[in-house]
């Protein structure tokens, strides 16, 4: 599988509080955002993943690469608290090429996949100028563009991802509102599932292990979207805690491991007793040793 470092930009404008994907856009892309850590990491274990908001004031790293899925639920859960202003395309994308040349693993292929459901303020000419900066240093950046999207978000998107397409990677998926999660749909798009060998194809693999006719946890996400996202939340939270827990409980048995330092009993006698006298410690002995050495002067006289 792959070995690469991802910077995922996550859209917290105005926009993403629209209730046009279940049950919020902005909700669609955290289940998303999941999903896609999941896929990374059992792709490779080595992989990494970080996490970046574009809307409010401004870009913003929330969670630098990491393999902790506990840190990205934690940072999309304080980014929901954040939506506000319009989208910075341009200048979340070059925030999330820096933090990729941070990366300690040189040697992971880097990638940005970005979700956007807001109106593009960028024009399309600086656009492609920031698509081949991007493709000249090998990074590869995917687009899932949902929501009402117009002819010209469109049109710069489209633009943008033809300029920076190079030997692999680097995709647009353009996912319209409709019954099923923008999850579900994101697995067949070519983000996750490449051409087919990729780490989406061993989600799919294990879910059709189970029960239901191959979906997950036996629920057809078209019939009973809610129930399926509640389920797939659960179980991602149930896996961050026991991580957590796991954690904890190894630090436990490493402290407990550590030998315990005990004073010396000497170090904690008195040198005299309550009555003025020698205790019965070195002093004492010493002065049995004189009395002894006293007795031999006497003999020999």
């Amino acid at each position: 599988m792959v070995l690469e470092a991802v910077m995922v930009v996550v859209d917290n404008s105005e926009s993403s509080r629209n209730g046009d994907y279940t049950p919020t856009r902005f909700e669609a892309q955290s289940d998303a955002v999941s999903l896609i850590f999941s896929a990374i990491t059992q792709g490779n274990p080595e992989s990494s993943v970080g996490l970046m908001s574009m809307g409010g004031k401004g870009p913003e790293v929330l969670v630098t690469l990491t393999t902790d899925h506990g840190k990205i639920l934690e940072g999309l859960h304080r980014t929901k608290s954040k939506i506000r202003g319009e989208g910075h395309l341009t200048t979340g994308i070059q925030i999330a090429g820096l933090a990729l040349k941070h990366r300690q693993n040189k040697s992971q292929r880097q990638r940005i996949i970005v979700f956007t459901c807001s109106p593009i303020p960028e024009d399309e000419k600086s656009l492609v100028k920031l698509a081949k900066k991007m493709r000249k240093s090998n990074v590869s950046v995917d687009f899932v563009a949902f929501g009402e999207l117009d002819d010209d978000t469109t049109k710069k998107l489209t633009a943008f991802n033809e300029n920076v397409k190079g030997g692999e990677g680097s995709y647009l998926a353009i996912i319209p509102p409709g019954p099923g999660l923008l999850s579900d749909q994101l697995v067949t798009s070519p983000i996750l599932n490449g051409d087919g060998t990729g780490a989406a194809a061993g989600l799919g693999t294990a879910a059709e292990g189970g029960e239901g006719g191959g979906f997950e946890f036996g629920i057809d996400p078209s019939v009973d979207p809610e129930l399926a996202l509640a389920l797939r939340m659960s179980m991602e939270e149930e896996k961050a805690r026991q991580e957590k827990q796991n954690k904890e409980k190894a630090e436990a048995d490493a402290k407990a491991a550590l030998p315990e330092i005990k004073e010396e009993d000497e170090a904690a006698q008195p040198l005299l007793s309550k009555d003025g006298e020698p205790s019965k410690t070195g002093p004492k002995d010493t002065k049995k040793d004189d009395g002894g050495d006293d007795a031999d002067k006497m003999d020999t006289a």
